[in-house]
């Protein structure tokens, strides 16, 4: 009998596994947490709102697909004292990256494309690039010599092709792009991501291909080659493909109306760290805070996206399952393996880490800066969103805030101490 009980358990388990862990609720203990140390989040997240360094806050922390915690904090309307809602919908921006990354992925694994492929194969204005020598900001005007060898899809994956970004970038690229129309992907309705990222491809490098990691508009040029190749929208492709199969049901480009009602509040810090609603003209350009409610047919897979954090949650588990969740593979198990260790040398990246193929990897050499475990990998959003997957924890930390301009960044490492503290 016992036997028997045994080779069922077997069965059962392996069933589970095959399926992809779901994630569920469950006491903090069930998920290897102290409830008592837990509570330090609450009373952090509300002191922090009471201090004012931020509006509201949400939080989620998720092991071996079991939820350990799951709040929110604060207000999403200051002067209405409005709770920030758990299900609200917020504006991930960079958080895209990981999504666009993950259907490059998807096309490489159906033989649609390499990694080493040139982007000039798909868009040829990238064919005999330049790179930008000396730069006068007086006039904007610069000197170039040419790029030593083609960009490539693995150059965009990890940020070191040698593209900047528009309006958040460096001077040189502020300005270069700023004359030829260029964004920094959001709120740009009516405009064609292939014809933007066809004149990307006849401005300078900021460096040589390879040779140095500068975060720019090179996610946008990634879904700019979804689109092309998969010959459908980066909007329909994330919504078929991803979204649906994953049950992510509160992630968009453009949120519904049905559901503009759950859109948070954008806020700002002005001088004197007074908190206020964020208004037009963020991000040195003319954006609106309602720039998800608007339509568009420019999907910028660099920071087009809103979501819940929820919803986000579900996508990291999928990674963290190897590719797979509820019963839906979307990766096999070696191209995560590919995307979250070190694909860029000794390229420096931030405090020792180094970037996989489209997110940022805690290394052995990065190891004891944070609780985090190495082979950790994670990002975040310009509004104050981040997260992290912990693979050898089994673990997914998620806090979403949403500011546009804040002093207070201290509160997102102090959060993952936090959670790494309560663990058992």
């Amino acid at each position: 009998m016992k036997k028997n009980l045994l080779s069922i358990l077997f069965v059962v388990a392996g069933a589970l596994s095959a399926f992809g862990q779901v994630i569920t609720t469950t006491t903090p203990e069930a998920a290897g947490f102290s409830a008592e140390r837990l509570k330090r989040i609450d009373v952090a997240m509300n002191d922090w709102v009471n201090k004012g360094y931020l509006n509201g806050a949400s939080a989620l922390i998720i092991r071996n697909g079991k939820v350990a915690y799951y709040k929110a904090a604060g207000y999403d309307d200051l002067d209405t004292k409005t709770p920030l809602p758990k299900d609200g919908i917020f504006r991930i921006a960079s958080q895209s990256k990981a999504i666009t990354s993950v259907a490059i992925m998807m096309l490489f694994e159906e033989g649609k494309l390499l990694l080493s492929d040139p982007v000039s194969q798909y868009i040829p204005s990238y064919k005999g690039q330049s790179v930008m020598v000396k730069f006068n900001p007086a006039d904007t005007t610069y000197t170039t010599e040419p790029a030593k060898r083609e960009v490539t899809i693995k150059d965009l994956l990890t940020h070191t092709s040698g593209i900047g970004y528009a309006q958040i970038g460096s001077r040189e690229a502020n300005a270069i792009y700023a004359k030829n129309n260029l964004s920094a992907g959001i709120g740009m309705k009516d405009a064609s991501l292939k014809d933007a990222m066809t004149t990307l491809g006849k401005l300078p490098l900021m460096h040589q291909p390879g040779e140095k990691f500068t975060y720019g508009l090179n996610t946008d040029l990634l879904g700019a080659l979804v689109e092309i190749i998969s010959g459908v929208s980066l909007d329909e492709f994330f919504r078929t493909r991803i979204f649906e199969p994953l049950g992510m049901k509160d992630t968009y480009f453009i949120v519904p109306q049905a559901k503009a009602n759950r859109l948070v509040n954008l806020y700002t810090e002005k001088p004197g760290g007074i908190l206020a609603k964020a208004t037009a003209q963020m991000l040195n350009g003319p954006v609106t805070p309602a720039y998800p409610l608007e339509k568009t047919t420019y999907f910028s897979g660099g920071a087009g996206l809103s979501s819940t954090i929820f919803d986000y949650a579900i996508f990291l588990q999928m990674l963290l399952n190897d590719g797979e969740y509820n019963g839906k593979r979307i990766l096999a198990r070696n191209t995560v393996r590919m995307m979250t260790v070190n694909q860029v040398g000794d390229v420096n990246i931030s405090n020792e880490d180094k970037f996989g193929l489209g997110f940022q990897i805690v290394t052995e050499k990065s190891d004891g800066r944070s609780p985090a475990q190495v082979g950790t990998f994670g990002w975040g959003g310009a509004f104050g969103t981040s997260y992290w997957v912990d693979p050898k924890e089994k673990m997914v930390l998620l806090i979403y805030r949403q500011m546009q301009a804040r002093t207070h960044n201290e509160v997102i490492e102090k959060f993952r101490a936090m959670a790494y503290g309560a663990l058992e």
